[in-house]
């Protein structure tokens, strides 16, 4: 049975950026509902291939019936390397559609919202040993503080660690409700939805390892992407803006420009938008999840792969 996912985000755009050719070779790294291969398939002729990726087995009910694609169910952080294993040599294009995707907020059974008293899980991959709630049950206050800090910039993380630590002396904290228990009198009273979301937010990204995740995948790139062929992502958040744009403007992580004899910045991508692209007016008003989207083309370079 098919499962119901958002509606993909500023689609066009990702298509436009990808610049698809119908003979080319593609990979959707995000695969999720399948909005984005859906489309990508259709500007594909009959040798076109596409490649989807996601870790979900969820996403797997969504997979169209059809020659043209193959699904990999992993995380994309190893996408290379069933690139390199699938030996169709360097691909076209590769888009990434970052975040949580509505049916993950929206499944009580995954603990992904606060809306829902669910088993505190957040797991990306069911099949991961590791859960929202062995986090908040064997992190030390210290590795919890850092969480919170890091992923979700909540002023009051080592105060809101030290009530977590103190609950669960106790009781363990197995549910959405448990947590928001041990989180205590930490949680503002005027805004507590905006602070469970920036909470939420921060368990998330470290149980799946998300920023980790990312910068795997960023490095990866240019070793599979062929000269003039794509890099299309979409952020929602700045932890995940910020490697994207440093890694397409700089070719690293740090965002530090390296310059040839003639002043060329030494990197393997080029960015095609020089100013992020943004959802249109008419698009947030259709699709409240466009509002903290932010979208990245960038073209592979021939220099860099000439100079490397």
């Amino acid at each position: 049975m098919e499962t119901v996912y958002h509606k993909p985000v500023m689609l066009n755009e990702c298509l436009e950026g990808l610049n698809i050719k119908p003979d080319g070779i593609y990979a959707d790294v995000t695969f999720g509902g399948g909005g984005h291969s859906k489309a990508i398939l259709e500007k594909l002729g009959p040798k076109g291939r596409l490649f989807a990726f996601d870790q979900d087995a969820d996403a797997q009910a969504n997979v169209p019936n059809d020659d043209r694609i193959t699904f990999i169910r992993t995380n994309f952080r190893y996408f290379a390397n069933f690139i390199e294993l699938e030996k169709v040599g360097k691909i076209d294009g590769v888009i990434a559609d970052l975040g949580v995707s509505s049916h993950h907020f929206d499944d009580e059974t995954r603990g992904f919202s606060f809306r829902f008293n669910s088993p505190l899980d957040m797991r990306m991959d069911q099949d991961a040993d590791f859960s929202a709630a062995n986090l908040v049950n064997t992190y030390t206050a210290e590795q919890l503080k850092s969480v919170f800090v890091e992923y979700g910039e909540i002023k009051n993380a080592w105060k809101l660690a030290q009530n977590i630590v103190s609950y669960r002396a106790n009781n363990k904290i197995e549910t959405v409700n448990d947590l928001i228990k041990a989180s205590g009198n930490c949680i503002p009273t005027h805004n507590e939805n905006k602070y469970l979301a920036t909470l939420f937010q921060a368990i998330r990204i470290e149980v799946n390892r998300e920023i980790d995740v990312l910068e795997e995948f960023l490095l990866s790139t240019a070793d599979v992407i062929k000269e003039g062929g794509r890099l299309v992502i979409m952020t929602y958040h700045s932890l995940e803006d910020r490697p994207v744009k440093n890694y397409i403007k700089s070719g690293n992580l740090q965002g530090i420009e390296e310059k040839d004899f003639y002043g060329n910045i030494i990197s393997p991508f080029t960015q095609v938008n020089r100013k992020v692209i943004t959802p249109s007016e008419q698009e947030l008003e259709e699709n409240s999840r466009s509002r903290s989207a932010k979208l990245r083309i960038a073209e592979r370079t021939k220099y860099h792969q000439e100079n490397q």
